[in-house]
């Protein structure tokens, strides 16, 4: 329901965008070519979402961004977007992308040797993501004037943007997926941990990427676009800082969560049963907070255009 109330958020903005399109003043880049002003794209995507936290990556010490990336983890994404473009150099947009993001320690079984205790830790992680973004999109070859000939068909972007995302770390215990930030596997909100304040599920985020944007003809254009977005938060997987006192949970749960939370803030011993939590111990790296990205392929139409 949620996703739908999105794609229905989206198809009336890029309406009332078309409205404001149709009145406005056409300029021209040549004796044959001319449009709008300001036109319109709207299309969807589809695409590849992949993130960067705590958990899984590749062989040796966990390092900063792609230098620990692991193409295994990458699910699928689709999207909408509207985008108004003011003469083919600066476009707002707006979009909405939706997917999932997972990460398990597990996958680092054939290099555990060399992952400083990763593999041993065990943890994993599944999350649906909805992010909602507003962005400018700047394309530099539509800065020239083309006085003698058309626009090129192929236009290289670079784009920012600021936007809202949902999330809910998930992880599978016996066959069935627990919600992990009620379950509070690091101590959020106890009072031995003043400092661990709970997690918002809904959180600001930051974009940036480039792209570029192919003009099959004067109503449909592609485009192919990697998108990075910088989080506010560490906990996308639910893992930041180091492990607890399991007892607290009796503490501050229900005793039906507190349960399930003992077993889920540490599965060291689920592979050996010898390899003990010890409160403080290292669970995670607070240094970096966790991000996510998206490489996806758009398929637009351009409402406004006249060639000539």
């Amino acid at each position: 329901m949620q996703r739908k109330r999105v794609f229905l958020l989206v198809l009336l903005a890029a309406s009332t965008l078309t409205n404001k399109v149709i009145y406005a003043q056409y300029y021209f880049y040549n004796d044959r070519y001319y449009e709008n002003a300001v036109v319109v794209d709207f299309g969807g995507s589809i695409g590849l979402m992949n993130a960067f936290t705590d958990l899984g990556g590749k062989k040796g010490i966990g390092k900063n961004f792609i230098k620990d990336l692991n193409w295994k983890n990458t699910k699928t994404c689709f999207g909408v977007y509207a985008t108004a473009m003011y003469q083919g150099k600066i476009g707002l947009r707006l979009q909405a992308t939706f997917g999932e993001v997972a990460a398990y320690d597990s996958i680092l079984k054939d290099v555990k040797e060399s992952t400083f205790g990763r593999y041993e830790r065990n943890l994993s992680f599944k999350s649906k993501i909805t992010d909602i973004q507003l962005g400018i999109e700047i394309h530099p070859l539509y800065f020239k004037y083309y006085a003698d000939e058309p626009p090129p068909p192929f236009s290289p972007y670079i784009f920012a943007g600021v936007g809202i995302f949902t999330f809910d770390p998930q992880a599978n215990l016996n066959g069935q997926w627990h919600s992990l930030q009620p379950l509070k596997t690091e101590g959020q909100g106890f009072a031995e941990y003043p400092e661990r304040e709970p997690y918002s599920l809904t959180q600001l985020n930051y974009s940036a990427g480039l792209g570029v944007k192919y003009e099959i003809n004067s109503f449909v254009n592609a485009r192919l676009e990697i998108n990075h977005r910088f989080l506010q938060t560490d906990y996308l997987d639910d893992v930041s800082k180091d492990y607890i006192d399991k007892s607290l949970f009796a503490n501050y749960l229900p005793s039906n969560l507190a349960a399930i939370a003992s077993q889920l803030y540490s599965r060291k011993e689920e592979l050996n049963p010898a390899d003990i939590t010890i409160p403080g111990q290292q669970r995670g790296d607070p240094k970096d907070n966790d991000a996510f990205f998206t490489i996806e392929l758009k398929v637009g139409v351009t409402l406004g255009r006249v060639k000539r």
